[in-house]
């Protein structure tokens, strides 16, 4: 009992470290504590007089396990691929999301994890575990079973994969940007025409009920509509980034009262979530 007392107490000293690799491994803080949880049984079940380096075993093992359901979140994509459904299933994840999700995803950035989605598992695995913990990379070849050298040039071609996804991410915010600043200029100028030029024909906008008190309506759809709620309006609004997306901030006398989460479908604003609640606006991370 004693010995299992000790390896327990090894294993929680360590769970943060474990916590933050699968965390960066998979994007999602439920699958990681459930990556962390099976880490947990399987030095359960193993002798712990034979670990001579227990927390290179534990990181190990959880980078294998992480490693097998990123193979298998990738082959359900291939094997059930419709972007319809994805989108669907993304937003049910979110709004299923713990409180930790949130906190882990500040921690690690928005942005990275984004970047990171554009890798395979294997590269995945190798620039976490090489360029975020110092993960050597004759220890990450026993975990993929490769050699060190095939090691080095799939975090090389990791690197040029993520150099290339954030330059692509900063070229899609600086149009979409300004999208938002003509949008945000013609409602100030009460311009309607270019209002609609810069709304897609299918636009929708929600508010929600802490946005409703401010004034406005709940649920708006189409151009022409949304185009006339915003006329003369936006005059204490800015472009800003919200969790590294392109959104709009409302902050009077520099105060934030209302923000503005927008999505676009091609190079036009489909959809407005006009967002009052003062829990959301606390947590959220703007940047001009």
């Amino acid at each position: 009992m004693e010995q299992k007392n000790i390896l327990v107490d090894a294993f929680e000293a360590r769970r943060s470290h474990l916590r933050s690799v699968a965390f960066r491994m998979l994007g999602s803080a439920i699958e990681a504590e459930d990556a962390v949880q099976e880490t947990w049984l399987r030095l359960s079940r193993v002798d712990a007089a034979v670990v001579s380096n227990l927390s290179g075993w534990l990181t190990t093992v959880v980078a294998r396990i992480c490693l097998d359901m990123l193979r298998q979140r990738k082959a359900r994509r291939e094997d059930t691929f419709d972007e319809s459904a994805e989108r669907a299933e993304s937003s049910e994840c979110h709004k299923d999301t713990p409180e930790a999700d949130l906190a882990m995803t500040d921690s690690v950035g928005v942005a990275l994890l984004m970047v990171l989605e554009t890798l395979s598992p294997v590269e995945r695995l190798t620039l976490v575990l090489h360029d975020m913990f110092d993960v050597s990379y004759d220890d990450i070849s026993s975990i993929i079973e490769k050699s060190p050298d095939a090691i080095r040039q799939i975090a090389s071609r990791a690197r040029r994969r993520v150099r290339g996804a954030k330059r692509h991410q900063e070229s899609r915010r600086a149009e979409r940007r300004k999208v938002v600043e003509a949008f945000l200029v013609a409602s100030r100028s009460g311009d309607f025409e270019a209002l609609l030029n810069v709304l897609d024909p299918e636009v929708t906008f929600r508010a929600d009920e802490a946005a409703l008190r401010l004034g406005g309506v709940s649920i708006l759809s189409g151009a022409a509509d949304v185009a006339r709620a915003f006329l003369n309006r936006a005059h204490a609004a800015a472009p800003v980034l919200i969790d590294g997306e392109i959104a709009v901030a409302v902050r009077p006398d520099g105060y934030l009262i209302l923000m503005l989460e927008v999505d676009f479908r091609e190079d036009r604003i489909y959809e407005i979530r006009a967002v009052g609640d003062p829990a959301r606006l606390a947590e959220a991370q703007l940047f001009d």
